[in-house]
């Protein structure tokens, strides 16, 4: 099975890489990562300056991670003389070097560190909503380096198509989408305060729940920009959302949070897993999956209704207590009224033996 990608004259093995974050915050830690067989790497954002990061810092459970991290903890100066000359020297893959945030950071900041970017991606997750503001960082990270170079995009941007077609005429390679959702809280009953948060209690939510709006956005931009690359990330936790990414119109996807929650070693198993699931839904590589259609509008404005398999069903009268619209209603087995069902499709999205089926 062929997982090998390409874009932006970069070659990966599979389009699978880490996230800016945690995981890889330094030499061995980005190493580590590698070492799990990802197609390229991405380091944590560098700025200016080292962030001082309050602790705790990450909050997890299994559907997401809420975190108050910043960007690297540590100065410019030892990604530039220690941690990339080393990579450049180990690493057997590109080196994706996440730089933020402003147009100043980028004039300090990109070429230093060009030696040893393969490519280059930016945050501009604390410079504002101001396109125009962006457009000059654009135009700047352009004129400082010949690298490809991905913007990546936060999802309090209003007009995402504006944002991508703005990065392209002004000299990006593609667009990151999306970083984390936010500011978000969490709060802890008993003590009556914030459980983890910066001084105003706020903290960034990403990781498997927020999937669903990181497809919508990648199909959006590349539905809008043919040809702009894509790289999709948020929520990818497993082979099969890999390939949801690729057929929204992602070029390559990353992965971190779901890291965090299920362990460093999801890498290998998602790229242990890719190839049967290739094969499970009828593909023959990676790059079939990017070249394929994915079809939408076919909308239909009258009901069908549920078929309930009565071998299967349990009775256990979930979806009598879920239905929207009072039409299922269980004794021994469920029975639907067809003339209260409006044919929504959450019983069958929710029955836990897959007894249901004929809405979708």
């Amino acid at each position: 099975m062929d997982l090998s990608t390409s874009f932006c004259g970069l070659k990966l093995y599979n389009p699978l890489m880490p996230a800016a974050g945690p995981l890889v915050g330094d030499f061995e830690k980005i190493m580590a990562i590698e070492s799990f067989g990802v197609g390229a790497l991405v380091t944590k954002t560098i700025s200016t300056k080292a962030a001082v990061v309050p602790r705790p810092c990450i909050y997890g459970d299994n559907n997401k991670i809420m975190n108050a991290e910043l960007w690297s903890e540590y100065p410019p100066e030892k990604w530039i003389e220690e941690i990339l000359p080393k990579l450049k020297m180990h690493c057997s893959v590109p080196i994706i070097v996440s730089v933020g945030y402003s147009k100043e950071d980028m004039e300090i900041l990109i070429p230093k560190l060009n030696e040893y970017a393969d490519a280059f991606e930016i945050s501009t997750h604390y410079v504002g909503k101001d396109l125009d503001v962006i457009a000059r960082t654009v135009r700047t990270i352009s004129n400082n380096t010949n690298k490809p170079f991905f913007m990546k995009i936060s999802p309090h941007i209003p007009d995402v198509v504006g944002f991508a077609k703005m990065a392209k005429e002004n000299g990006a390679s593609g667009i990151v989408a999306i970083n984390s959702l936010g500011p978000s809280m969490i709060i802890d009953i008993e003590k009556r305060e914030v459980l983890v948060g910066n001084e105003e209690g706020e903290v960034w939510t990403s990781g498997p729940s927020i999937k669903p709006i990181a497809l919508a956005i990648v199909n959006k931009i590349k539905e809008a920009v043919p040809g702009f690359t894509v790289i999709g990330v948020g929520g990818v936790s497993s082979a099969e959302d890999v390939i949801e990414f690729l057929l929204a119109g992602a070029d390559a996807v990353q992965m971190l949070s779901s890291a965090m929650i299920k362990g460093k070693d999801l890498y290998e198993k998602i790229l242990n897993n890719l190839p049967k699931a290739l094969e499970y839904y009828g593909f023959k590589s990676i790059q079939e999956v990017v070249d394929t259609k994915l079809i939408k509008g076919n909308v239909s404005f009258h009901p069908k209704y549920p078929n309930i398999d009565l071998k299967i069903c349990m009775g256990c009268k979930l979806c009598e207590r879920i239905c929207p619209y009072f039409a299922m209603k269980v004794d021994l087995k469920a029975k639907v009224d067809v003339a209260t069902c409006f044919g929504c499709g959450l019983c069958e999205t929710r029955c836990p033996v897959n007894a249901i089926s004929g809405i979708f």
